[in-house]
């Protein structure tokens, strides 16, 4: 079915709301994935809001904090399950981070030193099922340091001897200098060094035991906190989206089925209309192949009266005395011609007749040996054998046009066979409720390009032929709902075979 503008504008709508639909459920996922990725980044921003006011409270005074009291924490942050944030969160890593980006400190899984460099450029990854912040927020803490491990001190300076296993005496004290504050430190409270009241000794953290002034001041600027760097699970966002996803992929298959559904509603629809359309046409041009049917069927009855007074006065004129020979031939040929055209004339109106079937009881070999009487005169002329062979039926049918379709027929093989020619009809049984009836000679037979022609209304092979015999044979045929068909006929001639014949109980 050829498309009209129309069905191509409804196929274009249908299409153009099945790709509004899809982007509208891609766009909808991707703002789901993004919103999950954003409460990801809240939760690295809550747990460093909370790791910041942690280090406010365990710093010490001069900004140290003590390492013995942060592992608890960042571990409890990795590895804690008791907290809501902790078990919300999913934390794989966090490492606190001096100012050449190196981690002072680390709980969890170690960092991938091909990766660092990576993250800190950009600043976050999403790896494939982590994803790594750096400074998440910009801890608020300044001057606070992480003191190196005792094992990195020792492999600086050296052993510590007994004096400095016992601590320095105070006599030594470096003035202007406070612990964790560098050289430009405000000078110690009057009393002490360390702001106790004079008298007691200042006792320094071990790990400024051998460490002169220079040496600690390099090593807090090194340990000094600059950032922070969290890796978290993103297992939950990954099943939040994969749910989300087979949500939108039901929503298009359902919107693809709907549009498809549509589609075909539509096209079944215009088949609908166009089928409708052309029945009405097609009724109007039978109604009109009706009224001409009738007009011509009228036409050739009236036309056969004056050709039959033309035949009248041309056998009057051949028989009257003294008519000249020349005169009588000429009049014996209009007789001729004229009884063709009366015989075509025939054809045609018994071809246009409606055919209105009246179903009987018949016994078929009856209804064959009557026909066969009827051309006793044509099949001695061309010595032609005729056999009727087969078994005795009764079928329904009637019997005025089963008797004209074997005439045609029998007709048609009289006039194919030569001299000494074999005609032979053969009536078969082929199941309970259906037979066959064939016609078979021996003539020169049918060209298998042809076969379906013949049944043509004015085609014929014949040179007296009217080309109307089979094609009233079909008709009649197709009248009782049986069908017709031309074979070969082994070694030589055709075969005509009707079949469907219905069996009478």
């Amino acid at each position: 079915m050829e498309l009209t503008r129309r069905s191509l504008l409804v196929y274009g709508l249908l299409l153009a709301v099945w790709v509004l639909v899809f982007g509208w459920q891609v766009e909808e996922h991707v703002q789901v994935k993004n919103a999950a990725k954003t409460e990801l980044r809240n939760r690295s921003k809550e747990i460093a809001n909370t790791l910041s006011a942690i280090l406010r409270a365990i710093r010490f005074r001069g900004g140290a904090i003590p390492r013995e009291r942060l592992d608890p924490v960042l571990n409890e942050l990795v590895y804690g399950r008791t907290n809501e944030l902790v078990k919300s969160s999913q934390l794989i890593t966090i490492a606190l981070l001096d100012a050449n980006n190196k981690s002072l400190l680390l709980a969890g899984r170690a960092l991938d030193p091909q990766r660092e460099q990576q993250l800190f450029d950009t600043g976050e990854h999403w790896g494939e099922h982590s994803v790594t912040l750096v400074n998440p927020i910009l801890l608020d803490i300044t001057n606070a340091f992480i003191p190196p491990p005792m094992s990195e001190v020792t492999n600086r300076t050296g052993e510590a001897g007994e004096d400095g296993r016992r601590g320095p005496p105070p006599e030594p004290a470096r003035p202007g200098f406070a612990v964790g504050q560098g050289t430009n430190a405000p000078p110690p409270p009057p009393g002490g060094p360390d702001g106790r009241p004079p008298g007691r000794r200042f006792r320094p953290p071990p790990w400024m035991v051998g460490l002169d002034e220079k040496e600690i001041k390099s090593l807090i600027e090194k340990r000094t906190l600059h950032g922070l760097l969290l890796t978290m699970s993103t297992e939950g966002l990954e099943a939040a989206a994969t749910r989300d996803w087979w949500l939108r992929t039901m929503i298009m298959s359902l919107a693809t089925l709907a549009a498809l559904g549509a589609g075909l509603a539509w096209g079944n629809l215009a088949k609908s209309s166009d089928l409708q359309l052309r029945l009405v046409r097609a009724s109007e041009l039978n109604t009109h192949l009706k009224e001409m049917n009738l007009a011509a069927a009228g036409l050739a009855h009236e036309t056969r009266n004056p050709l039959n007074i033309i035949r009248g006065l041309a056998q009057m004129i051949s028989k009257q005395p003294g008519t000249p020979p020349e005169t009588r031939q000429k009049s014996r040929e209009i007789v001729d011609e004229a009884d063709k055209v009366a015989a075509q004339l025939n054809e045609f109106i018994n071809y246009s007749r409606p055919r209105e079937v009246r179903r009987t009881k018949l016994a078929l070999s009856s209804v064959v040996n009557e026909v066969v009487r009827a051309l006793n005169y044509d099949l001695d002329e061309k010595k032609i054998s005729l056999q009727i062979k087969g078994e005795q039926l009764n079928i329904e049918a009637d019997e005025q046009l089963l008797r004209q379709a074997l005439f045609n027929l029998l007709l048609n093989a009289v006039q194919a066979v030569n001299g000494n020619g074999e005609i032979q009809i053969v009536a078969e049984k082929r199941n309970a409720t259906e037979a066959c009836l064939d016609v078979r000679d021996n003539g020169p037979g049918v060209p298998p390009d042809r076969r379906t022609e013949i049944f043509k209304p004015y085609f014929t092979t014949q040179r007296k032929g009217t080309g109307l015999g089979l094609a009233v044979v079909q008709q009649i045929v197709h009248a009782h709902g049986w069908e017709v068909e031309c074979l070969a006929n082994e070694p030589q001639g055709a075969v005509f075979r009707i079949t469907h014949l219905k069996l009478a109980t």
